[in-house]
């Protein structure tokens, strides 16, 4: 059994009870960390990956998504999650095309949205969006790899929060071959109990980016996973902007105390 094999079997297994978090780094050095606090599972985050090069998230390319894929996983033994956003494709055999290439890069997981960055027309068509999640799931069942796939609709992103347009597409993506369902941006308890109710057996992941919600709430309402997106990416931009802005406005330096020793945690 390869490594990737390896990986993608114990990140199934993660999703068939209980409630496990699955944090979002953005570079390798914060997947590092993470990896040595003791999570089980991590995710990368198109967002917080776009801002280290300094653009606004949905603006980096195929290939510096793969590239940022393959680092990611080298750089550590937990099973990697892809945020592979639309899959950078428009038709399903585009999508064929780049799931294959990002499976080859040693991820567990990849979520495919079906947004499509056009404002006039912010999702897919239903039965194309359904046809694009069909064309990953061949992609990932040609590979061998076992790389579990999540179906993510993103109305409630795009503007369009209606949870019955939102559960009939994550119950279409199920039946398409998605192993976990995924709707961010999705906070209502009643909203979430009735994803999770709509698509069991099968696991629901939940974004909270929010102290409004705790890991055991969530588990209450039957969620299996929990991811951050870019809300670690942006508590790291939060003490750095509080810090320059002190500094520039006022020359003082109040922000630098209680620091942590950055090279201790990335210590072999």
């Amino acid at each position: 059994m390869s490594l990737q094999d390896e990986r993608a079997t114990t990140f199934h297994q993660l999703h068939t009870s209980g409630c496990f978090v699955m944090p979002n780094p953005w570079d390798v050095g914060s997947a590092r960390v993470l990896q040595r606090l003791g999570f089980s599972a991590l995710a990368t985050t198109s967002s917080g990956f776009a801002w280290t090069l300094g653009r606004p998230d949905n603006s980096v390319t195929l290939d510096e998504a793969l590239g940022h894929l393959r680092q990611v996983c080298a750089a550590v033994e937990l099973p990697v999650n892809a945020d592979f956003e639309a899959a950078f494709a428009e038709n399903p055999q585009q999508v064929f095309t780049n799931v294959t290439l990002a499976v080859s890069t040693g991820i567990a997981g990849l979520s495919l949205e079906d947004s499509t960055g056009d404002p006039s027309r912010p999702l897919f068509d239903f039965d194309e969006a359904v046809e694009r999640m069909k064309a990953a799931r061949r992609a990932i069942d040609d590979s061998g790899s076992g790389v579990l796939l999540t179906g993510r609709s993103e109305g409630f992103v795009c503007g369009h929060p209606d949870i019955d347009d939102t559960i009939r597409r994550l119950v279409a993506y199920a039946g398409a071959g998605a192993d976990c369902l995924y709707a961010p941006r999705v906070e209502s308890r009643e909203h979430i109990a009735a994803i999770v109710a709509a698509v069991s057996p099968k696991p629901v992941n939940l974004l909270i980016n929010s102290p409004s919600m705790t890991v055991a709430d969530a588990a209450s309402l039957g969620v299996r996973r929990i991811s951050v997106g870019g809300t670690l990416a942006r508590t790291a931009w939060a003490g750095f902007l509080a810090s320059a802005q002190e500094l520039v406005a006022t020359g003082t330096f109040s922000h630098f105390v209680d620091l942590p020793n950055v090279d201790s945690l990335l210590a072999p």
